[in-house]
């Protein structure tokens, strides 16, 4: 029998993390809703000698819906994701997928080209290449004492 150690603040992430994407909330009818708001795409963030790269999960989101820039040394992916339109004859039983608009922003390292960041969509995926620059290196200036 192996003995785990409690952490009280795993219940907190797990809560705050179910408010960020949103909540099931109960209808009056006995059915489950969900609380319109925001959600934030998850992100897996990697690094190779020539380049950073960002992979965002975006299935559901026209590229035309995306907007990517870099202002003050700091990343932003913006965007919205459509709620499908509603047919008279269908009735929904069930929605957990999330709608609305999203942002999220990181801080680019001091080596990233921000002029040189490549952006492409694919399969519900969105890949961003910052590739690294050469940083110059220090030079040590010798001052003569008079």
């Amino acid at each position: 029998m192996a003995i785990t150690r409690w952490n009280p603040f795993i219940e907190l992430e797990q809560l705050l993390d179910r408010y960020q994407r949103g909540s099931t909330l109960p209808d009056t009818a006995g059915k489950e809703i969900i609380k319109q708001s925001d959600w934030t795409p998850v992100v897996d963030i990697s690094e190779t000698p020539d380049e950073f790269l960002i992979k965002a999960e975006l299935p559901g989101v026209n590229k035309e819906d995306i907007k990517i820039n870099v202002h003050d040394g700091v990343l932003t992916i913006q965007g919205e994701r459509h709620a499908e339109s509603e047919e008279k004859d269908k009735k929904h039983h069930r929605i957990e997928r999330f709608y609305g608009s999203f942002a999220r922003s990181f801080s680019l390292p001091d080596n990233v080209d921000p002029h040189a960041i490549k952006a492409e969509s694919k399969d519900g995926l969105l890949l961003l290449h910052l590739l690294k620059q050469e940083q110059p290196k220090p030079k040590t200036v010798e001052i003569q004492v008079q």
